[in-house]
């Protein structure tokens, strides 16, 4: 663990800016990542996924596939494994998140990442432990562009949530905030981005969600609807250490119907 946080400081010395130019330098051999740019924004080639085997995970996988990224994505069953592998241009590996080798492995060679991750497997909850590993292999491989998919209720939006809903969420809010918080004050010099969702549906998009610094702001949204924004976050400069809430304005239900959010612009 030790030489693995001098590793870190010593990428995080040398590596200039995430955002000055088009190239990165992976630490571990030199390997050049190639990160192009899409009418001013980054447009990245290799992506890995955390969480990409269901839910909005799943919704980002199918999305970076049609726009031709390729994807690499971890999947705990053989089955899962086929799943990924069935999509043009996704590599679905058999590994577990809760291993941090497996993760840094297979991490190797992309030049952005992406988590979802979230959930009980077992008796162990893989919204820290998990989340943590993606984010301490990117700073590893220097892998600079991170994106954590989190929740509404963590940190300073914690008095968004609905009383009854933190209580019940509380233990899983915990746990998504400490990944948080580790993004945030150990891996200073990474571009990473905070996405927080409000209540998840499984419906199809309506394509009228939004994307908000609001930290008030709370509401539901559709899983597929939370992974469109999550990948426009992704090829957005405007994203760069940036908290962001998503929610559904025009889903019936919300929580808190009178929060008119102010819509952060991606472009």
């Amino acid at each position: 663990m030790g030489a693995r946080i001098l590793l870190i400081a010593a990428i995080f010395v040398s590596y200039v800016s995430s955002f000055g130019p088009s190239v990165t330098f992976s630490p571990r051999t030199n390997t050049r990542l190639h990160v192009e740019e899409l009418d001013g924004n980054p447009e990245y080639k290799k992506v890995f996924v955390a969480g990409g085997t269901k839910g909005v995970g799943k919704h980002i996988v199918d999305i970076l596939s049609k726009e031709g990224v390729e994807v690499v994505a971890l999947a705990r069953t053989d089955e899962a494994v086929d799943s990924l592998n069935a999509i043009p241009g996704v590599k679905g590996i058999k590994g577990d998140a809760f291993d941090y080798k497996s993760v840094e492995d297979n991490m190797w060679g992309c030049d952005a990442c992406i988590t979802t991750l979230g959930g009980m497997t077992e008796d162990r909850r893989v919204d820290y432990e998990g989340n943590n590993n993606v984010i301490e292999a990117a700073g590893i491989l220097g892998v600079t562009r991170v994106v954590l998919v989190t929740s509404i209720g963590c940190g300073d939006s914690k008095d968004a949530a609905p009383p009854a809903v933190f209580e019940a969420l509380k233990d899983v809010l915990k746990d998504k905030e400490k990944a948080e918080r580790v993004l945030q004050r150990y891996y200073t010099n990474m571009n990473w981005t905070i996405i927080r969702p409000g209540g998840l549906k499984s419906e199809p998009s309506t394509g009228k969600a939004i994307i908000t610094e609001d930290n008030k702001a709370i509401g539901s949204i559709h899983r597929e609807d939370v992974a469109k924004l999550t990948v426009q976050a992704l090829k957005s400069f405007k994203t760069k250490k940036k908290v962001l809430s998503v929610m559904d304005p025009s889903i019936g239900g919300n929580a808190a119907p009178e929060v008119s959010a102010e819509e952060f612009a991606l472009n």
